[in-house]
């Protein structure tokens, strides 16, 4: 029994439901009018979306399994669009055979199927999912950001705190069929930061601290996503010490409230080159050795 929507497709009759899905969108993205320009993809990209809506409704694709392209009158569902005309509608092509009004004579009534039969198939999934990097500090304060989607520019707006992997929807970019349009969902990509690191709500920042500071206590500058703020470095401090800079962390979405900036200390050891010899045997002496 010729059953030429799978062939359609490219899938086989044991093909699972998502190998079917995956064929489905990878042709359809390959003969989507807005991309593909030739003249004879348009109707090619109906096919494919009325033999998606058959094979990914399991009661249609039961009955098309048991009766093949007796359906569309012994002919290929190719050979049998093109006999209704290439501006024919193909919701109401499909909706006349499932529900038993047949074609001409030659079409398969589906009477027999029961009641009234179909009231409708499902509509193909015309949501699109892309991909979009921002930089961290893009994370950080929010703001607007500019990419170029089917050769338009789509401005979208980050709110501050966004998290890895969330997604943002722009509703009505997605592909679009016969009078519909889906919407574009935006997964978002963070880069990693060269001076930060992400501890939930909270930012990690090592600082190098002058072995003097370290030892005798100072002050250093520290780079905070607003602002250059000033730390005070206690005397005796110890390297890996953690200090806090409240609310200067990433602002909580739902909450609003802001994470901390954690300072890891680092000391960093001076160059002896210039230490005369008299001060390095008095180090040697004075020093601890465990």
């Amino acid at each position: 029994m010729s059953k030429s929507l799978y062939e359609t497709l490219g899938v086989s009759s044991d093909t699972s439901s998502a190998e079917i899905k995956k064929a489905y969108r990878r042709l359809a993205r390959k003969y989507h009018p807005d991309v593909n320009k030739d003249k004879s993809a348009e109707d090619k990209f109906k096919e494919i979306n009325a033999a998606y809506e058959i094979l990914s409704d399991t009661e249609k694709k039961a009955k098309y399994d048991q009766y093949g392209d007796q359906m569309f009158g012994g002919d290929s569902f190719h050979d049998f669009s093109r006999s209704q005309g290439g501006g024919s509608n193909f919701d109401d092509i499909i909706k006349n055979i499932f529900s038993g009004g047949g074609f001409g004579g030659g079409g398969f009534n589906t009477g027999g199927f029961g009641g009234g039969g179909f009231s409708g198939f499902e509509q193909p999934n015309l949501d699109v999912e892309v991909s979009l990097s921002i930089d961290f500090n893009s994370m950080l304060l929010g703001g607007k950001q500019t990419f170029n989607y089917n050769s338009e520019d789509i401005t979208i707006k980050i709110p501050k705190g966004i998290k890895q992997g969330e997604k943002l929807r722009v509703k009505g970019k997605g592909n679009k069929s016969q009078g519909r349009a889906g919407d574009l969902y935006i997964q978002i990509n963070i880069t990693p930061s060269s001076i930060y690191k992400l501890d939930g709500d909270n930012l990690i920042q090592t600082k190098d601290v002058p072995l003097y500071d370290m030892l005798f206590g100072g002050k250093i500058e520290v780079d905070t996503p607003e602002k250059k703020v000033t730390l005070k470095i206690p005397a005796n401090a110890k390297p890996g010490q953690k200090m806090r800079l409240k609310e200067y962390g990433v602002e909580n979405r739902k909450t609003k409230v802001k994470g901390n900036l954690i300072v890891v200390l680092n000391v960093v050891l001076p160059s002896l080159d210039n230490v005369s010899e008299e001060d390095l045997a008095i180090l040697k002496d004075k020093l601890p050795k465990e």
